[in-house]
């Protein structure tokens, strides 16, 4: 069965696209603080593309701690949302809806009977999953999304009513902890209505109770992360709260670095805050600004557990690890793997490209990349990554010629190409970005939020991809072959040709500058001897 849906393409014009039925999937999440409801399509990769969102800022939890039952006001104002999310639903004729609940639901004394009402009243089946389930969706959002191989990472959900850590060691976790640590439940243990943390008093206090329940938690760690990848709302608003205080508001949050210090000192301000002054903070929405404190106060007290420095934002998570798990226990097996190129060279004509120049850029990248390999000891993961950066390179033109190589970045980190994980389209769309203007430096925010070993793989691609094109400046394909030959602090590049090359020689000879650095060595670019 098709639907016809009516959609805006990127010049806001809008088109029909053809949804088939049998791949359409929604995910339902009722958690302690709201109701969300994502519809997607799945795509080759497998992977899947957000069709439509609902959040809904139901507090279901807001009883819970002091009556241990969900009060009727929000029982019946998310049933009220669950009908809405079916209709929706609904109306993309899904194949299958998954509906999960988490902690305000699996504690609540009449959490059963909201399940059986849901079904019986929603038609909906509720799934009441466990805190290490939901660790579990939270990590495996995060494996898709950030190259976490040779890494020990710990993945932090924080919700309303529960926070579980994830310990993840190359790729393997190790261990998952679970706390009833929420920033719903500690705001309404510490902080009452008529005060929310203004008297210094109910803070102390609160930070004490979270210490001790991290401690008793978190008393084995077999290694101390590099890094702490944080899952949910507060996170997102945290980084959204910085963005905005560094005049970088409206961004995407995903992948946002954070030192603890910044934690820290956010935390401070907010505190000492009224609720009103809080609410006028950019970045930090009305629904959490009571909630943001409680929040802030457990990843600072987190982060000092786990005696990590750095904090980097994951904008999905439990919702998405759910989604990931439906298409790979069956609603993706149908689709065939699409092949790479294909869809590299798809997107690109779609971006108004030169084809026949960026094919012909993508095989000098990798025959010099090949033949800089074992000397540099350059990954072979990284000349797929290589490959597809010289392919994507100008898809800018889409935006804007003088600026392409920008424009290039957040079209290609923002495609959901299949095949490529979200950690890999950024590294992708920064080597499309540094392929011609600025060599990358740490004041730009795209390069800046990069971990360190992947700043180095963006320099040593972008400065390969940058002689590559080069070698076809006159988009005439007259470089037919190339040979490295390298000796002690110095490389000589020979190139084979056809016609006259002379544009195209001096084009690669004015960019050297950022390979010598990268590489440190002297390049020289001559024609070759044996021209035929």
């Amino acid at each position: 069965m098709q639907q016809q849906v009516v959609e805006p393409d990127d010049q806001g014009q809008l088109h029909e696209t053809q949804l088939q039925q049998e791949d359409l999937i929604a995910a339902i999440d009722i958690g302690s603080n709201s109701l969300r409801l994502v519809v997607a399509q799945i795509i080759p990769g497998p992977d899947y593309r957000v069709l439509d969102e609902e959040r809904v800022p139901i507090r279901l939890a807001r009883s819970l701690t002091q009556y241990g039952r969900l009060d009727d006001t929000a029982i019946n104002e998310a049933l009220t949302a669950l009908r809405r999310f079916k209709k929706i639903a609904s109306g993309f004729n899904v194949k299958q809806i998954r509906t999960i609940a988490t902690s305000a639901v699996r504690e609540a004394e009449n959490g059963i009977e909201f399940c059986e009402r849901a079904k019986h009243d929603v038609g909906l089946e509720v799934e009441v999953i466990s805190a290490k389930q939901e660790g579990q969706l939270a990590y495996r959002s995060v494996a898709k999304a950030f190259d976490i191989q040779d890494k020990n990472i710990a993945v932090a959900d924080i919700g309303g009513g529960s926070t579980e850590v994830v310990l993840v060691s190359s790729g393997h976790i190790e261990d998952i902890l679970t706390t009833k640590l929420g920033a719903v439940r500690m705001t309404e243990m510490f902080g009452p209505s008529s005060q929310l943390f203004e008297k210094s008093e109910d803070f102390s206090l609160m930070i004490r109770e979270i210490d001790r329940r991290l401690k008793k938690h978190l008393k084995k760690k077999s290694f101390v992360p590099q890094v702490l990848i944080g899952t949910g709302g507060t996170f997102t608003s945290l980084a959204a709260m910085l963005m905005a205080q560094k005049g970088i508001a409206g961004e995407s949050e995903w992948g946002y670095r954070i030192p603890r210090a910044d934690v820290s000192h956010l935390l401070d301000m907010l505190r000492k805050m009224t609720l009103k002054q809080r609410r006028s903070v950019q970045g930090l929405s009305d629904d959490r600004a009571d909630i943001i404190v409680a929040g802030l106060a457990i990843i600072d007290r987190l982060m000092a557990r786990l005696k990590v420095n750095i904090l980097q934002v994951h904008d999905r998570g439990v919702r998405d690890g759910l989604l990931i798990t439906m298409i790979n226990e069956g609603c993706g097996e149908s689709l065939a793997e699409e092949d790479h190129q294909q869809t590299l060279e798809f997107f690109a004509r779609s971006c108004g490209v030169d084809i026949n120049h960026t094919r012909h850029v993508a095989d000098l990248a990798l025959k010099l990349y090949r033949q800089l390999q074992e000397k540099y000891d350059l990954s072979e993961e990284d000349a797929r990554l290589l490959h597809a950066a010289a392919m994507l390179q100008d898809v800018g033109y889409l935006i804007n010629y003088e600026k392409h190589h920008k424009h290039s970045y957040n079209l290609v980190l923002n495609s959901h190409l299949p095949g490529f994980s979200r950690h890999e389209l950024e590294i992708i769309a920064n080597v499309a970005r540094y392929h011609r203007g600025a060599t990358p430096k740490i004041k730009h925010s795209n390069f800046e939020r990069l971990a360190p070993e992947d700043r180095t793989r963006v320099k040593q691609l972008a400065s390969i991809l940058r002689i590559a094109g080069a070698l076809d400046r006159s988009h005439k394909q007259q470089v037919t072959d190339i040979t490295v030959k390298s000796k002690k602090g110095h490389t000589n590049l020979s190139i084979v040709y056809t016609g006259d090359p002379e544009v195209d020689l001096w084009a690669a000879r004015s960019r050297t500058d950022f390979f010598e650095k990268v590489f440190d060595t002297e390049l020289t670019v001559v024609l070759s001897e044996n021209n035929k």
